[in-house]
């Protein structure tokens, strides 16, 4: 279930680690600084002063000052990847980080900082190696190991993520952020019917847009379209511009019928993201459906530009050819549809119909014959679970 991973998702217990091990190394270690490094020393002091004032690049320019007269200064340099992780500069962090691992007097908090710079940079695979390394060392410290569990799962290793937390299940029934990172492991585990509902209670205890958005995109996934729709309100309650958030919203409502809804979703996401292909899509849907045809035209086309194999796209963009006279594009569309999913209905409709425009009544009835088929075959079938 991979594509619930589509975002960066920041389990609440990162406020609290982010940033912090090296910070404290530092005033521990200050007073080792030699004497004759004493102007080092205090620029070292003014940055930690700064830093834990949060003027960021005062510490970050007293840190880089320091070095320039003691670079093996650790302290210093540690500190200094801290705060450029803080400001956003992870590739900085990083750099500073490793370096400072050489002479770092405590190791283990300097590698909590690079893992977690790597983690905010999103790349899994190095902040897991790092994590890894830190519970490895502390095998006790239960953040280090929900943030390796977390990373394993954004890693495509649910399974090992689960057998990370399973020691940690019994005691913590109450933590909010284990109950996201285990029901995260679960569903991208497969175990959805388990883990929705500890997702859904982990953001009805935290009120977390990161577990609200993944579960109601689980949700989206399964047509749970009123428990998405539910899930997906509240995130928008939180945070409404929140990536790709609108064009899930939209898609929920869409489903349940309310189009009166699902368009402002739709607008809303394409404010903030123009080349956002789905919702293109559905808004160029619901604008051909009220006949639009102007409003719908360059919609679709964006749609289709963008994601020019999405079968939804070219159908609708046929549908519309078809409405504007342009009969031969729409058919020669259809009839690939219907050559690459030979079961898919809609293409069939649409070609009788065109079919019949284009004077060719025995393909029109051929088509017709072919609905009527997968009609009855999927009334035998009975309903969608």
């Amino acid at each position: 279930m991979g594509s619930h991973a589509r975002c960066g998702f920041v389990p609440r217990l990162i406020a609290a680690a982010c940033f912090s091990a090296a910070t404290v190394v530092a005033v521990a270690q200050v007073a080792q600084v030699a004497p004759s490094a004493a102007s080092a020393d205090d620029l070292l002091r003014n940055g930690i002063a700064a830093q834990q004032q949060g003027d960021l690049r005062s510490a970050i320019d007293d840190y880089r000052k320091a070095l320039q007269l003691q670079p093996g200064l650790a302290e210093a340099r540690a500190n200094l990847g801290a705060a450029l992780a803080a400001v956003g500069d992870f590739d900085g962090a990083i750099q500073e980080d490793t370096r400072a691992l050489a002479n770092a007097p405590d190791k283990n908090a300097v590698r909590m900082n690079l893992a977690l710079a790597y983690y905010k940079k999103a790349d899994w695979a190095h902040a897991r190696d790092e994590f890894a390394t830190v519970h490895a060392a502390r095998p006790s410290d239960a953040a280090a190991l929900m943030l390796l569990a977390y990373c394993s799962v954004k890693t495509g290793n649910a399974r090992e993520a689960l057998a990370l937390l399973a020691p940690l299940e019994r005691g913590n029934e109450d933590n909010p952020d284990f109950a996201f990172v285990h029901a995260y492991a679960l569903l991208e585990s497969g175990n959805a019917a388990e883990a929705l509902p500890k997702m859904e209670k982990s953001a009805q205890t935290t009120n977390s847009i990161d577990a609200w958005v993944i579960a109601g995109q689980a949700r989206l996934h399964r047509r749970e379209f009123h428990e998405a729709r539910a899930d997906l309100e509240a995130a928008a309650k939180i945070a409404p511009d929140f990536p790709g958030l609108q064009t899930m919203l939209g898609q929920a409502r869409d489903a349940l019928g309310d189009s009166d809804a699902a368009m402002p979703a739709f607008e809303a996401a394409l404010k903030q993201n123009p080349r956002d292909p789905m919702a293109n899509l559905y808004l160029g849907t619901m604008r051909l459906k009220q006949r639009d045809l102007e409003g719908a035209r360059p919609l679709l086309e964006l749609a289709l530009q963008l994601a020019p194999n999405m079968p939804q796209a070219q159908l609708q963009m046929a549908k519309l050819n078809s409405m504007t006279g342009k009969l031969p594009e729409a058919a020669t569309a259809l009839e690939a549809l219907e050559k690459a999913d030979p079961n898919w209905i809609d293409p069939h409709i649409e070609l009788a119909a065109i079919y019949y425009k284009l004077h060719r009544p025995d393909d029109g009835q051929r088509e017709r014959d072919i609905v009527q088929k997968l009609e009855a075959n999927t009334q035998k079938q009975g309903p969608l679970q």
